[in-house]
């Protein structure tokens, strides 16, 4: 599976709050130094890289006395001003140290939810790639609210993959990668070195895996990411950031961390903006003969197929696709809204150029 990574292409490197900081200690300098040397390694063999960076709400919080991070959003807003600036700080002067300049870039779902701004953001990417600039890039967590927010930085980090058309995703982590159960509880647990998007064991891991204490992520958004990333044809690797030359091995195609193999075929621009930038407003369970007619006939949704709707979307907003047995199948910008669909309207729902098939 494993293969290096197109010289000339941009790659994305994410790294979370608790390869970082420590608990009551803020940001770690090495560990920020190191990440910038890691990223400028990339650089250096042709690949312009792009940094999706957690820890300013880690970064704010010796600055404000607080040993752990606030339970209320009010309350991380505040760490998240307080922090961002003395993140952004701490990357310019690594990265300064290597004669490289870095641009801060923050997203929030509701920019990534126009196609416009969609595009806006990655006609600013690709410019800064251009010009040598890294894009810092990370959640606008002082004016997000629960609604807007893209949920964590992994997911983001996939996102941002799409944007740039990445030749490859790195999740940086305090782990060696992905294992096939939790190495804390079961000392039997064995590093998985390449998988398939598509893998059942990503399933079980998903279901089975904990957040963690620092970050918002965990496995769980980490093979989300991957699989998002999946749908550009883009392949994801997890690995260690302790390791001073991880994005270096990865791009060069070595056995390091765990490996995602991605889809076959990518989909086209504006279809992973409606799978992945647009949020769902609702969900559509639809019958056995809808779910043919999506997934091995290339259809249209049409009225008659659907058998359940939840939430109060309106025409042109976003829904995921469900069958019968509540497994996700698709998504895509519905023609009608709810109360239309509930009232027994016939009719497209979702034309099929406006349907993303996700199995």
């Amino acid at each position: 599976m494993r293969r290096p990574a197109a010289e000339g292409r941009p790659v994305v490197v994410k790294v979370g709050s608790s390869s970082l900081s420590a608990p009551g200690v803020g940001l770690d300098p090495s560990a920020i130094e190191r990440v910038a040397a890691q990223v400028e390694a990339l650089w250096e063999t042709g690949r312009p890289a792009v940094l999706v960076t957690s820890g300013a709400v880690a970064a704010g919080l010796p600055v404000l006395g607080l040993t752990s991070p606030p339970t209320d959003l009010p309350g991380s807003q505040v760490a998240a001003a307080v922090g961002q600036s003395r993140l952004m700080e701490s990357y310019g002067a690594a990265f300064g140290r290597r004669n490289r300049l870095t641009g801060q870039v923050l997203l929030t779902r509701d920019v990534l939810a126009r196609r416009d701004q969609y595009l806006h953001s990655r006609a600013a990417l690709e410019r800064m790639l251009e010009l040598g600039v890294v894009p810092i890039v990370n959640e606008n967590d002082t004016v997000v609210v629960d609604e807007l927010k893209l949920g964590d930085n992994d997911r983001l980090a996939a996102i941002v993959a799409h944007l740039v058309d990445a030749a490859m995703l790195i999740i940086l982590t305090d782990t060696a990668g992905l294992y096939s159960g939790d190495p804390r509880l079961q000392p039997q647990a064995e590093l998985i070195s390449a998988v398939s998007h598509t893998d059942e064991v990503l399933d079980e891991l998903w279901r089975t895996s904990s957040k963690g204490v620092l970050g918002s992520g965990g496995v769980a958004t980490k093979i989300s990411a991957a699989r998002m990333a999946a749908w550009s044809g883009i392949p994801t690797v997890i690995a260690p950031a302790d390791d001073a030359e991880v994005t270096t091995k990865a791009t060069a195609g070595d056995d390091v961390g765990t490996w995602v193999e991605p889809h076959a075929t990518k989909l086209p621009s504006r279809k992973l903006w409606i799978a992945f930038g647009l949020p769902s407003r609702g969900k559509l369970t639809v019958d056995a003969g809808a779910r043919q007619a999506l997934v091995a006939n290339g259809g249209s949704l049409l009225a008659v197929g659907v058998s359940a709707a939840q939430g109060e979307f309106g025409a042109g907003d976003a829904v995921e696709i469900l069958d019968s047995t509540g497994s996700l199948i698709g998504k895509g910008r519905t023609r009608m809204n709810a109360k239309e669909l509930r009232a027994g309207l016939d009719g497209p729902v979702i034309h099929r150029d406006d349907l993303v098939v996700l199995v």
